[in-house]
């Protein structure tokens, strides 16, 4: 084990955080910009530079065709993105976030870093996890453990509470939404008893509501299409995050773009949102929350909570605020710092893989998301049926965890099995995920369903499945190891993709927080008009020919005065920015 401590991390699908364990619990760590949340955001400017973090983030609104982001849903796809002429993976996209982060720790702790705990959606499936684990590698990290991120948020809540409780946590980020049922007997053990989620609903949802309602009103009033252009596109969206933000605190609120298509051919797009329009817009994203907090509850065979956590950034809607407290019938503990619950929970997590003492007492329990099972024949209607998934391992399964079940033969003398394992929750396996298969030989030929074979799965919290097969007869066992899962980058091209990587030119750290000031003054220029947006101009100017003296002392006067000037005019914006969601 290494002597530098264990990056808890909350790769997250709009912002990331990394934590470390210290002796007064869990520490964030901030990033070269001083700021905890790290944008999930990779860009490669006109220079063919590649930046990530909030100096990505900035180019959205001015070349968004050169960011990628919320790579974190097309994860186990492949999906790639196209940057600046150079292809991306969406598990590559979250390399270079993983290998920021890291990097950010390592300046911060004045040391290397080799391993992190990382949490993920508790609905990710194997391939999505596995992804994960390949980005963590690409990034230099061994992944020691991924922690579902409601099981971190209810670490970070529960770590310090000394009575037990019962309870759910409610995970609703950018791009995911997760439940999880749990009970703390409050001696330090965490036992998680259901899960359930929507890897396809988040915050981000719920801004493009928004997005398409403004456009749509515009397109009405005669103005051009706004969707098809992606500059368009991506300011209307950073206006619909701002809106919503104020409409969380408000019950009106203005949605203004000065110049949509920046042509300066057409009117200004001006749309007044009420928070009850707004909250009948995302009545069908709504109606998607029931369902997987009935699921997790049933499968914890949860009647009552004591405990109702809301963590993630888009948990600060008051629609979906309202929607939880009303379906769980309990109002949400307070004191939970929405966008840092998961981090943080990361954090005392890898203080348990570590074994630091201030976490010596803390256990924690989880269970399996998915059920796990083989393929099989049914012969019960006196004709074959297959393709049929039986289940041995079921989904809440608390884990470690070791179950089996007895299939037979189907047809007369048969000697041999392909043994398929898979996971999910459908009938057919067909629907489901393969995560490996073997060839069982040596049975000894006799009538059809009249040989058994046993067949066990054992599933441990580091992702191991174990496959083991008896014949029943002979006794004679066989044993599968699934360490390595579907999608495993071999050391070859683990070695190839870390070496293409490489290759990429990388925005030089300690010029970040130039950079970020200039794109962020550059996006807000963009909205403005008038003598608001003169004055802007005049400190990106000044700050420009500063860039241009190389005198340090004049770049961070001139850096602080244009962030200062920035962060004024962003307010006079009728929807200024609001809190980030995760």
């Amino acid at each position: 084990m290494s002597t530098a401590p264990i990056l808890g991390i909350d790769l997250g699908t709009t912002f990331s955080l990394v934590s470390v364990m210290t002796d007064e619990g869990p520490r964030l760590i901030p990033n070269a910009l001083g700021e905890e949340l790290t944008p999930s955001a990779v860009a490669v400017d006109s220079t063919g530079m590649v930046r990530v973090g909030a100096a990505a983030l900035a180019l959205t609104s001015l070349a968004p065709e050169r960011v990628a982001l919320a790579f974190k849903r097309d994860m186990a796809t492949q999906a790639p993105r196209t940057l600046g002429g150079r292809r991306f993976s969406p598990t590559e996209l979250s390399s270079l976030v993983l290998r920021q982060l890291r990097e950010d720790a390592e300046a911060s702790l004045g040391a290397a870093v080799s391993d992190a705990v990382i949490t993920v959606p508790a609905y990710f499936d194997d391939r999505q996890r596995q992804e994960t684990r390949n980005a963590g590698a690409l990034a230099g990290l061994r992944v020691e453990r991924l922690l579902n991120e409601p099981t971190a948020a209810a670490l970070s809540y529960g770590l310090n509470r000394p009575q037990a409780f019962r309870g759910v946590v409610l995970d609703l980020g950018g791009g995911t939404f997760d439940v999880t049922a749990l009970e703390s007997t409050g001696d330090g053990v965490f036992e998680i008893r259901g899960s359930a989620g929507d890897t396809q609903l988040g915050g981000n949802d719920f801004r493009e509501a928004i997005a398409r309602e403004a456009a749509r009103r515009y397109t009405e009033q005669g103005g051009p299409e706004l969707t098809a252009d992606a500059r368009s596109w991506a300011r209307l969206l950073a206006a619909s995050e701002r809106a919503m933000h104020a409409l969380s605190t408000e019950q009106t609120t203005r949605l203004v773009l000065p110049d949509p298509l920046g042509s300066g051919k057409h009117p200004p797009l001006e749309v007044s949102l009420t928070r009850e329009e707004v909250e009948s817009l995302w009545a069908p994203l709504l109606a998607r929350f029931p369902t997987p907090i009935r699921r997790a509850l049933r499968d914890a065979g949860f009647r009552e909570i004591e405990e109702l956590v809301i963590v993630g950034g888009a948990s600060r809607i008051p629609a979906v605020r309202r929607l939880f407290e009303e379906q769980l019938q309990k109002q949400a503990a307070t004191g939970v710092e929405p966008d840092r619950a998961v981090a943080l929970g990361a954090g005392i997590q890898a203080g348990l893989v570590g074994s630091h003492r201030a976490v010596q007492d803390v256990v924690v329990t989880d269970i399996a998301p998915f059920s796990l099972g083989v393929q099989t024949v049914s012969t019960t209607t006196g004709q074959g049926v297959g393709d049929l998934f039986t289940p041995i391992l079921e989904r809440g399964t608390v884990l470690p965890a070791s179950r089996s079940k007895t299939i037979y033969t189907v047809q007369d003398r048969q000697t041999r099995v392909r043994l398929r394992v898979f996971q999910g929750e459908h009938s057919l396996c067909r629907d489901n995920l393969l995560l490996g298969e073997w060839l069982v030989e040596g049975i000894p030929p006799a009538p059809a369903g009249t040989q058994s074979i046993e067949v066990r799965l054992s599933y441990d919290l580091s992702g191991i499945l174990e496959v083991d097969a008896t014949i029943a007869e002979t006794q004679q066992h066989v044993n599968f190891v699934l360490e390595r899962r579907p999608g495993a980058l071999t050391s070859a091209v683990l070695a190839d993709t870390r070496a293409r990587l490489a290759k990429l030119k990388f925005h030089p750290r300690e010029a970040l927080p130039n950079t970020t000031a200039l794109s962020r003054a550059e996006n807000v220029y963009v909205e403005l008009i008038g003598q608001a947006r003169e004055a802007l101009q005049g400190e990106i100017v000044r700050f420009r020919a500063a860039l241009e003296g190389q005198d340090p002392t004049e770049i961070t006067r001139a850096r602080q005065r244009l962030i200062a000037a920035t962060r004024f005019m962003a307010d006079l914006n009728p929807t200024p920015p609001g809190p980030p969601t995760r």
